[in-house]
């Protein structure tokens, strides 16, 4: 995301990251130590920002007690709602800070979790604290050669800028050309210890024709050199099974973490200080970079209009005063 943020012209001045080897990470790559647990953060001891970007996880959200006040009447806002999750301390950050805009990032499953009420909270959540809010479901494989679809959730502060009919944004996202594909990610030299043992070979194939005579459609994954891969996940490190690379006269291969930060669009100059299997965790739990910098540069640009058009909007009004 910050690197996202920076191509589009950004500065980061906060970030949060409780894993201590995601903070390794960042630290060798932007010299910065990201403040730990975001949970114990005073949200007015942040700096003033101009966008908030977080991603968050997708945690059951208790409505039960939401419920029971609207029964009695009463109202209920994003504290009740909420609590408990990490999306609060979005909220709460967003209530104290009111940032120009923000943009939140999360699985595809978000719009369908608990029967499309997790999503429901999280919308209302945004709106009652005043944010004209826009999301979509995009597809990493624009940018990238990996079906990733996320839901991105993008808005803009209706305090600073009015309401609906202010606001032109829109997903207008420019797919890359020619489209990506897995053999521009490969690298060249790769060492024997990412190739599958005998053992793991032998077990992913007899449990895919396992789940394949049960009707199911679980089972390992061979990345077409000229297509795209299945989703990079976080658990990536236990087998590799999700995304395999086919080898000449050999058991498959995983991909190196130098091959899975090309898949999420990280240029090769992003240092890697941490084990194969912090690499893959981290690299799984990522965004596709060119995607996030597409939208975030949509993002600029609509606060761009929007501050343009609230200043002109107040030279009419001292001009009309004046008259």
């Amino acid at each position: 995301m910050r690197i996202a943020f920076d191509q589009a012209g950004g500065r980061c001045v906060y970030s949060s990251e409780w894993n201590k080897y995601s903070q390794q990470t960042y630290l060798a790559n932007f010299g910065e130590q990201p403040e730990g647990d975001i949970t114990q953060v005073d949200a007015d001891s942040i700096p003033d920002h101009d966008i908030l970007v977080a991603g968050f996880p997708c945690q059951p959200f208790s409505i039960a007690g939401v419920s029971k006040k609207q029964s009695l009447g009463r109202a209920t806002g994003f504290e009740d709602k909420t609590q408990g999750t990490l999306f609060f301390d979005v909220c709460r950050i967003l209530k104290a800070k009111r940032p120009k805009a923000f943009m939140l990032e999360n699985v595809k499953n978000l719009c369908s979790h608990d029967k499309g009420r997790t999503f429901k909270v999280i919308r209302e959540s945004l709106e009652e604290l005043d944010y004209e809010v826009y999301y979509k479901v995009l597809d990493g494989q624009d940018f990238v050669p990996q079906h990733r679809e996320r839901i991105l959730i993008v808005g803009f502060d209706r305090k600073r800028y009015g309401h609906g009919y202010n606001y032109k944004f829109e997903f207008n996202i420019t797919p890359k050309e020619p489209k990506p594909v897995i053999r521009d990610i490969l690298e060249t030299d790769v060492d024997s210890r990412y190739t599958l043992s005998d053992k793991l070979w032998i077990y992913l194939q007899n449990y895919a024709a396992k789940h394949k005579a049960a009707g199911n459609g679980f089972g390992y994954g061979i990345a077409p050199l000229d297509g795209v891969s299945r989703t990079l996940s976080a658990r990536y490190y236990k087998d590799g099974s999700e995304i395999l690379i086919e080898q000449l006269g050999k058991n498959p291969r995983r991909l190196t973490p130098r091959e899975c930060a090309r898949l999420q669009g990280f240029p090769d100059s992003f240092k890697i200080p941490v084990s194969d299997t912090q690499a893959y965790r981290q690299f799984g739990n990522s965004v596709v970079v060119p995607l996030m910098e597409n939208v975030a540069s949509l993002i600029v640009k609509e606060i761009e209009r929007l501050d343009h058009k609230s200043a002109e909007d107040r030279d009419e009004m001292i001009i009309s005063e004046v008259g």
